[in-house]
């Protein structure tokens, strides 16, 4: 099939970040603390920026949540993180925001699900009150159509169709549609309401990758706005991870999509940033963006008897992780960094050489020797107990990245700049 052009046309700007119009496909994510204890939900909204989630989006469900809103914003700000903050609303969305103006004005966006705004005309007027603030405010809109809160009036009707015409469409088939309808529809409105084509995002969520797949083609021919990609809820662990990466590769590869965001549910007490992590992944494997150092690690066979290889690749991932923040505030091209760390001589010096930094520990019955590769030629050979293999190795990386990305420059230190 014919590709969709990569980017839209129509760019819409939300905070000091430029969606769609040529703009590179961002990353957002989500918290899940109770947005009314301010302080926790700042603490988030920072470390899933810093990780490297580009847009945060926060739920406004009650007033004590709207309330806190301002406070989240100036807590970001005063801590340097500059992500646009979102608030999501539903059901009464047009209460809060008509109520609390200084919620209002300190979100960078409005997230608005058609499907949870009212029935018939007070649909209409809540949606259109939303739109008037944000006319006012002179803020963004995502448009979420979501599939488990989807219209039920257009539902029924386009079901009725379907029996009163005997067109022998599947209900998989009318969900899909009447999902890209809603959508279109309600930018409809928000056009007729005043705002504008470069104020408005759009999405249609749902949890089957077959059927976000077939709606964001349709719903890329039928608009011109950017469009956020995502399944409603992926799940957990390894499943989320696969589902969303499945759906959202080929939709992205071509060239659908705006924003991104793997709404991954988290083990108990789990980290919030393994959605961010995963969707910064899903782009780095597609060529698309790069946000971190890339790891690549031995699987294991027969011949990798020994963990060793398998407790320094987790390491380094882990240290890579916990480092980011800082080198990208230090360094500029840091994220295009490549690192191997391989488990036996099959592969092992072949991939090592290939990235900037490289390591072929020995497996089954080969010698213990560790060599290490730079930029493709051999740089050392280390041997010792797990523990100095990674303290070398991590000390290998620090000055590799200091020497060979350049500095960024700080404004506040003029020491060599006077």
């Amino acid at each position: 099939m014919e590709a969709v052009r990569l980017h839209r046309t129509i760019g819409v700007r939300v905070g000091h970040l430029q969606i769609g119009g040529g703009a590179p496909v961002g990353v957002q994510s989500m918290t899940m603390t109770d947005t009314a204890d301010a302080a926790a939900t700042a603490q988030q909204c920072i470390e899933l920026a810093e990780a490297g989630s580009e847009l945060v989006r926060v739920t406004v469900n009650v007033p004590e949540a709207a309330a806190a809103v301002p406070e989240i914003k100036r807590r970001m700000l005063d801590a340097g993180c500059q992500a646009p903050l979102i608030g999501d609303f539903h059901y009464n969305g047009h209460l809060l925001l008509a109520r609390h103006p200084a919620c209002a004005a300190a979100l960078d966006k409005y997230r608005i699900n058609p499907g949870n705004v009212g029935t018939g005309s007070r649909r209409d007027e809540r949606f259109a009150t939303i739109c008037k603030v944000a006319i006012d405010q002179d803020k963004p809109v995502r448009i979420g159509v979501n599939g488990g809160s989807l219209n039920q009036d257009l539902v029924v009707a386009k079901m009725q169709e379907n029996t009163d015409r005997d067109l022998g469409r599947s209900s998989e088939e009318i969900l899909n549609e009447c999902m890209v309808l809603s959508a279109v529809e309600s930018t409809e409105l928000a056009l007729e309401t005043g705002l504008r084509k470069d104020r408005i995002i759009i999405s249609c969520k749902v949890s089957r990758p077959r059927d976000l797949i077939a709606i964001y083609r349709d719903l890329a021919r039928k608009t011109e706005q950017p469009l956020h990609l995502g399944l409603t809820e992926a799940g957990m662990g390894l499943k989320g991870v696969v589902w969303s990466a499945s759906a959202l590769g080929i939709l992205l590869n071509e060239g659908i999509g705006d924003t991104i965001r793997v709404s991954l549910t988290p083990r108990p007490g789990g980290d919030r940033r393994e959605e961010v992590y995963a969707a910064c992944e899903v782009l780095q494997a597609l060529g698309i963006r790069s946000f971190s150092p890339s790891v690549t690690a031995c699987p294991g066979c027969g011949r990798t008897t020994s963990t060793t290889f398998q407790e320094l690749a987790e390491r380094t991932q882990e240290y890579i992780h916990a480092r980011m923040p800082d080198w990208k505030r230090q360094y500029e091209g840091v994220e295009t960094l490549t690192l191997a760390v391989m488990g036996c001589v099959v592969n092992g010096p072949g991939e090592s050489k290939a990235a900037n930094i490289g390591i072929s520990l020995p497996g089954t019955g080969e010698a213990p020797n560790c060599p290490v590769y730079i930029d493709g030629e051999h740089f050392t050979t280390m041997r010792g107990t797990y523990d100095e293999l990674a303290e070398g190795f991590r000390t290998l990386l620090e000055d590799y990245v200091a020497s060979h990305y350049p500095s960024r420059w700080n404004p506040s230190d003029r020491s060599d700049r006077s």
